[in-house]
């Protein structure tokens, strides 16, 4: 994966070698990667919900403090996701997706059974995008991320040691181990929820 493009099968393969735990799922990755996890709270207070233009600049910032200590000088993936109930139909819940992560090519689906209905799985498709970071760079994703307009969003360097996934009302970071996951916690303790379990 020179250059500044990759090639998708490649990046699965990658993902399969570095991350042989589970699929690259970003609502998974707090439990997959307990022991290397922090969430960090993206407004005062643990509101969830951005309700004026100061508070989006306040969780951009956040964001962006993060993002900027984890990749900065670097390339990164950033990954978009959505979902079907058939591999190559349309995605099954209209969002913004596509247009504002129009560079994102296709390179995963995962697909899942229910057990109610297992005639009807849903397939979760992943699409990612190389590009050298800058703070400020998905700023659109975060801002509809914040508003939970799209899920399961998540940025990471091209080797896969540091994950950042935004979620409405924080980010779930996995880094590469417990000790760096404590150092960058504890840059950060106000941004941290007070609930026992760090949620």
């Amino acid at each position: 994966m020179s250059g500044t493009g990759f090639t998708p099968a490649l990046l699965a393969s990658l993902w399969r070698e570095r991350r042989p735990a589970g699929p690259p799922l970003a609502h998974t990755f707090r439990g997959t990667y307990a022991d290397r996890w922090v969430r960090f709270h993206s407004l005062p207070g643990s509101k969830r919900y951005p309700e004026s233009e100061d508070e989006y600049a306040v969780l951009l910032a956040r964001y962006n403090t993060v993002l900027d200590e984890l990749f900065t000088g670097q390339d990164v993936f950033v990954v978009t996701t959505d979902w079907s109930y058939t591999p190559d139909g349309p995605a099954g819940y209209p969002t913004p997706r596509q247009e504002l992560h129009p560079a994102g090519e296709r390179w995963w689906t995962e697909t899942e059974l229910d057990d109610l209905d297992p005639d009807f799985p849903t397939h979760r498709r992943l699409y990612a995008d190389r590009r050298p970071w800058r703070r400020g760079c998905v700023d659109d994703l975060l801002r509809a991320v914040a508003d939970e307009a799209v899920v399961d969003v998540f940025v990471t360097d091209t080797e896969l040691r540091r994950i950042h996934h935004p979620y409405d009302g924080g980010a779930d970071v996995v880094l590469t181990t417990p000790s760096e996951r404590d150092r960058i916690r504890d840059r950060h303790r106000a941004w941290l929820s007070i609930h026992p379990s760090g949620l």
